[in-house]
């Protein structure tokens, strides 16, 4: 079981790493875009759909990766002094409740709205030359089945530590500095402790 919560998190991990590069594109497209309208005068046609349906994709393919990370915003000064099984409950009630329904309605819709979008071969009105956005809307269904797949890693990561009373081991690939500060000044306490104990 733990193998295919690992793969899980290691395809959204890849996928959210992958398309983080976009922000370098979208930097890049900004800073272009800039230099000619200030400098050559001479503005370029593409920039705004660029710049948005970059951050876009951005945001939307780093949603997956977030979750696997447990990374989204939540009152952590309420839940992380819970016991892990109150914490596991709680997050299963609520991935029930609200999480798996707003996922299937963004798969549906998002289906919708980019399959009407490809019939209709839509381009973006912002811009004269109104690149395609149809591609652009292929991404929110697919962002929906990468987010719904996490999902059920993570049932079952509640699953385990409603059973275990321990949550199971996570993919690590990068670490928050708030917890690296909280797990150093826990460490120091302890030693701090320790120290105390042995005089």
């Amino acid at each position: 079981m733990q193998r295919f919560l690992l793969a899980v998190d290691t395809l959204n991990t890849f996928i959210g790493k992958l398309f983080a590069w976009t922000i370098v594109i979208l930097t890049l497209a900004i800073c272009y875009e800039v230099f000619c309208r200030y400098v050559l005068r001479a503005p370029t046609t593409w920039a705004y759909d660029a710049s948005y349906m970059l951050y876009g994709t951005l945001f939307m393919m780093a949603g997956a990766y977030t979750l696997a990370r447990n990374g989204h915003v939540r009152g952590d000064f309420l839940y992380r002094s819970w016991p892990v099984k109150r914490q596991a409950l709680v997050d299963l009630i609520l991935y029930f409740l609200f999480y798996f329904p707003g996922i299937i309605a963004l798969i549906y819709s998002g289906w919708q709205y980019f399959y009407l979008s490809f019939l209709l071969n839509e381009h973006s009105s912002f811009s004269p030359d109104g690149p395609m956005i149809w591609p652009f809307k292929g991404l929110i269904p697919i962002t929906g089945v990468l987010m719904f797949l996490q999902g059920v890693v993570e049932v079952v990561r509640c699953t385990i530590a409603l059973r275990t009373g321990q949550w199971p081991e996570r993919l690590h690939d990068v670490e928050e500095m708030e917890k690296m500060i909280l797990e150093d000044a826990a460490n120091k306490s302890d030693a701090e402790a320790i120290g105390r104990g042995s005089l």
